[in-house]
């Protein structure tokens, strides 16, 4: 499939009702913007969902939301700036021993970290964002990659930037570590390409988040398509759909600023 029919096909794809029925899948920053908007419809489709976040009132808030909708989600409440070894092991042993394994992780969470040049950017925020938005997504599949081979066809998806693909001025941190987040792909995707886990890369560009709002502050959100909007695009790389599609990185959108 070539860009093009790709990128149609993530826009057109709608989901039967139970597209998603009996998949375990993980997204990262569940409590907003786009994975919120994401882990909904998953439940919707059927998918059992993995709600990771920092803050517990959030997560129990959504839970209660979600729960209603279809399969009971579950919540991981982790600091990826503060979670450690220990950490990351009891997800995955919770993980295995709830489901067997796992279908499908969305790599969403991510901070932005300051708008500043980087003769002035701050060497503690800098180590942050690296640590949440890159290293974090790491650990993550590497402790989470024998449950995904349980699997009888994977996808760990990973949300990008165009920032990603060529750094611009006054993006710092976040656009280095879009830039290693893109690269960690390329070599998983490459380490993975004849096993049943398919590795893809999705740029939803500009979205109407609290992220894009900090960024763009004097930006008019109207102008700025919904979280909802994406939604299909996502599933579609998320689910049985994109079975045979693998190594691809779909842009969204014309590139944008983030």
């Amino acid at each position: 499939m070539n860009a093009d029919a790709l990128l149609q096909a993530c826009r057109a794809y709608a989901p039967a009702p139970d597209a998603f029925a009996g998949r375990v899948i993980l997204v990262t920053g569940a409590t907003a913007g786009i994975g919120r908007a994401v882990a909904r419809d998953l439940v919707r489709h059927g998918a059992t969902v993995i709600l990771h976040g920092r803050k517990e009132l959030a997560l129990e808030e959504l839970y209660q939301e979600l729960k209603l909708l279809g399969p009971e989600p579950a919540v991981v409440q982790l600091d990826l700036e503060r979670a450690q070894g220990p950490q990351y092991q009891s997800l995955t042993s919770e993980i295995e021993a709830r489901y067997g394994r796992l279908d499908g992780i969305l790599h969403n969470a991510a901070i932005l970290g300051d708008r500043s040049p980087i003769e002035h950017y701050d060497i503690g925020l800098w180590q942050r964002v690296l640590l949440v938005n890159l290293t974090a997504p790491f650990i993550l599949t590497r402790c989470l990659l024998p449950l995904l081979r349980k699997s009888a066809d994977a996808s760990v998806l990973f949300t990008t930037s165009s920032v990603g693909q060529r750094g611009r001025a006054y993006w710092g941190a976040y656009a280095v570590a879009k830039s290693g987040l893109e690269g960690l792909a390329e070599v998983l995707g490459d380490e993975l390409e004849n096993t049943q886990i398919r590795v893809n890369l999705i740029n939803p560009g500009g979205t109407r988040t609290r992220m894009r709002a900090r960024a763009f502050p004097a930006e008019n959100p109207e102008t700025v398509p919904t979280a909802d909007s994406h939604t299909p695009a996502f599933l579609y790389l998320l689910g049985p759909a994109s079975l045979n599609v693998r190594g691809q990185r779909v842009e969204l959108r014309a590139p944008q600023p983030v």
